[in-house]
C-alpha cells in the first residue's frame, strides 16, 4: 500500500554503509555533485566529522581516520574528486566477505557426538586394557549420554551408550552395565536456555 507523501526505505536506494545512516549518505551525494573542488574538500572534512559521531567505537582502532576516509570513498561510489589525505586505493577490503570456515565433516559418523568424542573413540581403540582405559571409558560414556540428552537423538539409555561405544570402537570397548553405573543425564545439563511457558 502506497500512501502519498510517505517515503519508505523499501523505495529508496540501498545504503552502502547503513551504520552511518541515510542522512550521511545524502551529504556524500551532495558533496559529489558540488562543482567547486575547494567546496567539495571542505564538505568532505565536515562529513568525516559527522561520521565520527555515528561510529565512536572506531576511535579504539589505531587507523580510525584512514577507515573513515576509506568509508567515505566507498559511499561516494569512488566518485568524490578531492585531495584525499590518505591512500584510499585499498578501500574495497571493507566490502570483501570473509571466506567460509570449512567444517570437519569427513569421517563424522554421528554429528551429535561430535569430533572430540570421535577422537576419544580412536584413542580408546588403541589403549591397552587397564585402569587408565577404564577411567577414560567411563568419562567418555557419560559424555556420550550427556550429548544424547542435549541433542535429543532418540534413546538416551545406558544400553544405547554401550551399544554406540562398542560400535565406534570396533568392539574393543564393551561396557558391562551390570558393573558400571553411568551418571544420570537430565535436561538440566543442557547448556541451551529453555523458553518459559506462558
Amino acid at each position: 500500500m502506497d500512501i502519498k507523501g510517505l517515503d519508505y526505505n523499501t523505495h529508496r536506494d540501498k545504503l552502502l554503509m547503513p551504520e552511518y545512516g541515510r542522512e550521511i549518505q545524502k551529504m556524500v551525494d551532495y558533496a559529489v555533485n558540488l562543482t567547486d573542488k575547494s567546496e567539495r574538500q571542505n564538505c568532505a572534512h565536515e562529513i568525516i566529522r559527522m561520521m565520527e559521531t555515528k561510529v565512536p567505537e572506531l576511535h579504539d582502532n589505531t587507523d580510525f581516520e584512514q577507515t573513515l576516509w576509506d568509508h567515505l570513498y566507498l559511499m561516494s561510489h569512488k566518485q568524490l574528486d578531492i585531495d584525499w589525505p590518505f591512500d584510499v586505493e585499498a578501500a574495497e577490503k571493507f566490502q570483501e566477505k570473509p571466506k567460509a570456515i570449512p567444517l570437519p565433516k569427513e569421517g563424522m559418523q554421528m554429528r551429535h557426538y561430535g569430533k572430540l568424542l570421535e577422537q576419544l573413540f580412536e584413542k580408546l581403540k588403541s589403549m591397552p586394557a587397564g585402569e587408565e582405559r577404564d577411567a577414560l571409558t567411563y568419562y567418555t560414556a557419560n559424555q556420550m549420554k550427556r550429548n544424547l540428552t542435549t541433542w535429543g537423538h532418540g534413546s538416551m539409555s545406558d544400553e544405547k551408550v554401550a551399544d554406540d561405544l562398542a560400535r565406534y570402537t570396533d568392539g574393543v570397548i564393551q561396557l558391562d552395565l551390570s558393573k558400571i553405573k553411568l551418571e544420570k543425564a537430565t535436561a538440566a545439563d543442557d547448556p541451551k536456555p529453555k523458553k518459559k511457558k506462558k
